[in-house]
């Protein structure tokens, strides 16, 4: 269309604002990481069992070479409802997204049409020379409006949703963290209440036989009858040590089977077979304190919101300036008045319109909007200290978790020495009580030393790989597990997709750094 020489000044200036309007232009601070304390190495570093390499982190449950263990991790990644609940919420930051990049767009676009049936009162000055008051009217167009980015405001607005996106991953991976480290905890202490167990049968069984010994004697008239009641009450109160070991079992399994998104009684298949508790190698492979900034995904999460809550101080700030806006509407407009018909709306003279450039500025605020940036500073400021805080805690977790898996061994080690003892013990005593060299409180000192003893070694072994799965979890380990698959099922999505148009948005988004290109471009399409 030919653009009249009178109106051509018109259009180049506004081809000239929106591409102004278009530019570098942003208002508010840009992000930069803060920066935080962190050691140079972990404090038991020295140790010949921690290791500087970080390579096991990534699949960090395989050191414990149990199949099982392994299945249930993976079992647990595929089905545990929370962990889909996160994986939505980056379905839901994508939406997000794509709203804030089609605020960048016109604002306002909306068609219009109506047809009236229209009666003029014959007592009103239009009247006075009007050929007819009874008429029809037929219209149809269109109008929009598009505050303009001068500032950077929506633009602002893009980076939020951006970081807000990446920390919707970040979270899912966080979460995935946890659920692996969770899933091997629980794993490893119905293994370490299994061997508790079995020891507690097991001291029940040679209890019992005490008892038969200390009665076969009683009735021989070798000895009281107190003998025979002290074996039966120290049988009694190891017997009454089994129903709240069973309850414990029975929590564990209960827990696991929610971790793993399904009904406790369809665990049982899983666990048919009593197994060993998990043993884990004597040695971690730690990698060093600076590993964490990249490697936690809850560290970098905060980081992300940082970010996002930087860019709202932009997107703040550009309410203080005039927003600048373009205005247009353009319309068909017909009567059916004198020689004119309703059909001839269609045609070219019909039409009606109007466009131009505005601007709003909200001057007398009293102090509403400069507060409002002050607020969004704010948090900005306590998201920056929550990541310092953030950063510190992981160490501390790192470093409890460190030495308590050490320290850990070096009590297995000497619980081991006691058991052994203790076994040694009771076999003396018994035999010495049999011959009548002894009483028999001897022989029941020496089998409550066994049972504690053979029961701290086995909590203590439980604690060691407890221990060691903390270290991990700490270290932000067991998130890669996810890498080349999608946050959502494909059978969710399936049954999103029957719902609910998503577009492309249910595309895989499990590549992180595809997003990440995307964070700095200045116009992208919109997301339909």
């Amino acid at each position: 269309m030919l653009i009249p020489k009178n109106h051509r000044e018109f259009f180049i200036l506004l081809l000239f604002t929106i591409f102004f309007a278009s530019g570098c232009i942003k208002v508010g601070p840009d992000f930069t990481p803060p920066a935080v304390q962190i050691s140079k190495k972990w404090l038991d570093s020295d140790d010949r069992r921690v290791k500087a390499e970080s390579e096991q982190n990534r699949y960090w449950w395989r050191v414990f070479k149990d199949p099982l263990l392994d299945k249930l991790i993976e079992k647990a990644y595929q089905e545990n409802l929370p962990l889909r609940v996160a994986g939505l919420r980056v379905l839901e930051a994508r939406a997000q997204l794509g709203i804030a990049i089609g605020d960048w767009y016109p604002q306002t676009q909306q068609m219009f049409g109506s047809l009236e049936k229209i009666r003029t009162s014959a007592h009103v000055p239009a009247a006075a020379g009007a050929s007819q008051l009874n008429f029809s009217q037929s219209e149809i167009g269109l109008q929009a409006s598009w505050e303009l980015d001068f500032w950077g405001k929506f633009r602002r607005a893009i980076e939020a949703s951006d970081a807000s996106l990446l920390a919707a991953m970040t979270d899912y991976d966080s979460i995935l963290v946890s659920l692996t480290a969770d899933v091997a905890n629980s794993y490893i202490l119905i293994r370490t209440v299994e061997k508790r167990l079995g020891i507690a049968r097991q001291n029940v069984a040679a209890q019992q036989e005490s008892l038969e010994i200390a009665d076969v004697r009683f009735k021989g008239g070798t000895t009281s009858q107190r003998d025979v009641e002290q074996a039966k009450t120290q049988l009694s109160n190891t017997k009454a040590a089994i129903p709240s070991l069973e309850i414990q079992l029975r929590q564990a399994k209960n827990a696991l089977s929610v971790l793993l998104g399904m009904p406790p009684s369809t665990l049982t298949g899983l666990l048919q077979s009593a197994s060993e508790i998990p043993v884990p190698p004597p040695y971690v492979a730690a990698g060093i304190p600076a590993d964490l900034l990249r490697r936690r995904p809850d560290i970098k999460s905060v980081e992300l919101e940082a970010a996002a809550q930087c860019a709202q101080i932009g997107v703040a700030k550009a309410d203080l300036l005039p927003a600048l806006s373009l205005n247009g509407t353009f319309g068909l407009m017909s009567s059916d008045v004198g020689k004119f018909k309703l059909e001839d709306m269609f045609q070219w003279r019909s039409r009606e319109g109007s466009g131009g450039i505005g601007f709003q500025w909200n001057v007398l605020n009293y102090g509403r909007l400069t507060n409002q940036v002050r607020v969004q500073d704010a948090r900005f400021q306590e998201v920056l200290i929550t990541y310092q805080n953030a950063v510190l805690r992981a160490q501390q977790e790192v470093e409890d978790s460190l030495v308590a898996f050490l320290q850990t061994q070096e009590r297995a080690s000497v619980l081991t020495e006691s058991t052994e003892a203790a076994k040694r013990s009771l076999e003396i005593a018994v035999l010495q009580y049999r011959q009548g060299i002894t009483d028999f409180t001897t022989v029941l000192i020496a089998q409550l030393a066994l049972l504690n003893a053979q029961d701290s070694l086995a909590n203590t072994l439980g604690d060691i790989s407890h221990n060691l799965v903390g270290v991990y979890r700490a270290l932000g380990g067991g998130w890669q597990i996810r890498e080349g698959n999608d946050f959502v099922p494909e059978s969710i999505k399936r049954e999103m997709a029957k719902r609910t148009d998503w577009g492309n948005l249910l595309k895989p988004t499990a590549d992180i750094s595809a997003v990440k290109e995307k964070h700095d471009t200045l116009v992208r399409p919109p997301v339909w």
